[in-house]
């Protein structure tokens, strides 16, 4: 995982659960807005950074529209479920530079910080860990 993703996994990790399911389904699709008004304005600069945030948006989308949130569609995957296909969406995010190549360009700020963004917000989502862990006896 990138390293400003593990950061922002680690910052969030102690802090209360922040965004409600209906929160985090408004988070997601702000987040497609942005990978996909980004595409239209890496076009001319760099296509393939536009091609990578349209890959990213398309991902994200397709997650949100199959979530059994308010604002999916259909509800095919379960809100835990979809708080884990996040974090591979943010590392699929930050990792895009690199894999098509435009690791040297300044549109891989975009990607770093988008990644970080979806991880935080899936960190807030979570529900405690604290019922898991094995009581003292």
């Amino acid at each position: 995982m990138p390293i400003l993703n593990r950061a922002a996994k680690i910052l969030a990790k102690p802090l209360p659960v922040a965004i409600t399911p209906k929160g985090h389904a408004i988070v997601d699709y702000i987040t497609v807005g942005m990978f996909l008004m980004s595409s239209l304005w890496f076009w001319k600069r760099n296509k393939r950074a536009a091609v990578a945030s349209l890959i990213c948006g398309g991902a994200e989308l397709a997650v949100n529209l199959l979530t059994d949130y308010p604002g999916g569609v259909k509800p095919v995957i379960s809100f835990p479920t979809h708080l884990e296909i996040d974090l591979g969406l943010a590392t699929m995010a930050a990792t895009m530079p690199e894999f098509l190549a435009f690791r040297d360009d300044p549109q891989k700020k975009f990607f770093l910080a988008q990644g970080a963004m979806v991880t935080l917000a899936s960190q807030l989502s979570r529900p405690s860990h604290s019922n898991n862990q094995v009581k003292a006896a």
